[in-house]
């Protein structure tokens, strides 16, 4: 008999149709990893120990993946190239330890 287990990355990859941002916070490198390689296809931009807060237009790529858009990704050179699903990655290296913002306080 076979098991099949579906693990909450298994649910935040197939929740939904769009694909716009995805946060991984972790403290253990190989749990990043683990996240990275099996949400690859989850979001257009994926920040690592960091606020899904959005890009900042000039300085930093964005776009959307799956039903989310035509997946370019605006401010890059990726933007004219359609054929191609680029996948950015911002990592902070220094997490901000209270993850709220003010109005939720």
């Amino acid at each position: 008999m076979i098991v099949f287990r579906l693990t909450r990355l298994d649910l935040v990859d197939g929740t939904s149709q769009y694909a716009l941002t995805c946060s991984v916070f972790a403290n253990d490198w190989a749990a990043i990893t683990t996240a990275l390689d099996r949400l690859r296809d989850t979001a257009g931009m994926t920040y690592v120990n960091d606020k899904p807060t959005g890009a900042t237009m000039g300085q930093q790529s964005f776009g959307g993946g799956r039903g989310s858009g035509t997946n370019d990704k605006t401010g890059s050179v990726l933007a004219l190239q359609r054929w191609v699903s680029g996948r950015f990655i911002k990592e902070n290296m220094a997490p901000d330890q209270v993850w709220t913002y003010p109005y939720m306080r």
